[in-house]
């Protein structure tokens, strides 16, 4: 008998869990305005015991937690079209796609509705734009050393510019939204990057090592 520690196998029934836990948050949410969310309709969705969800989730607000931050964690294709301009339109594109698509945007609309109802779910949502945006600020970081863009502009200041205001008209002022709106946002942002208005930010002091 050898006494080497068998490897696990990948995912695995814990994966499984989360993946069914997930989904059936999901729908639930698309479903359901947030004061009619239960963990009882979750548990029955997902066929897990609503006493585990309770011990690993604590309730409603850490599944929609729990559903951001495995959103968060897909891959999102990135443009990488060899040029920043069409490369920050796309994105912008990608945003009102997503958004204004009847088969597309239920699901994305109703679960960022929810989090914004929920402490924990609202923390998460800040971690979910946060890894967005870093993953998006490869064309914008691209388009510096392809000297298109300003050395030293800071890439996740120009991704946020480019999409903030389609976010503005989806879940504040309620706005229609077009697809020459998202080509504005995406050219207005590239102008101020080149004007110098997102330079990098320099980490404070604060953030540095203390001494033991």
């Amino acid at each position: 008998m050898s006494n080497a520690t068998p490897t696990p196998r990948p995912g695995g029934r814990s994966a499984r869990v989360l993946a069914d836990v997930v989904a059936a948050t999901l729908a639930e949410v698309t479903e359901k305005p947030y004061d009619r969310l239960t963990v009882d309709a979750v548990a029955t969705r997902s066929g897990v015991h609503k006493a585990t969800l309770y011990r690993r989730w604590g309730g409603m607000d850490g599944l929609i937690a729990q559903a951001l931050t495995t959103s968060a964690e897909q891959p999102w294709p990135i443009p990488d079209t060899g040029s920043v301009d069409e490369d920050v339109r796309l994105l912008a594109h990608e945003v009102y796609a997503t958004f204004t698509d009847p088969g597309l945007r239920t699901t994305p609309t109703a679960l960022i509705a929810a989090a914004l109802r929920s402490p924990q779910g609202s923390e998460a949502l800040h971690a979910f734009f946060t890894a967005r945006h870093r993953q998006a600020s490869a064309v914008a970081a691209r388009g510096v050393e392809r000297g298109e863009l300003p050395s030293g502009t800071d890439p996740v200041e120009l991704v946020r510019a480019a999409t903030a205001p389609l976010y503005h008209r989806l879940f504040l002022t309620g706005e229609p939204l077009d697809e020459p709106t998202a080509a504005r946002a995406a050219a207005a942002a590239l102008l101020a990057a080149r004007a110098g208005l997102f330079p990098a930010q320099p980490q404070s002091d604060s953030a540095s090592p203390q001494p033991l």
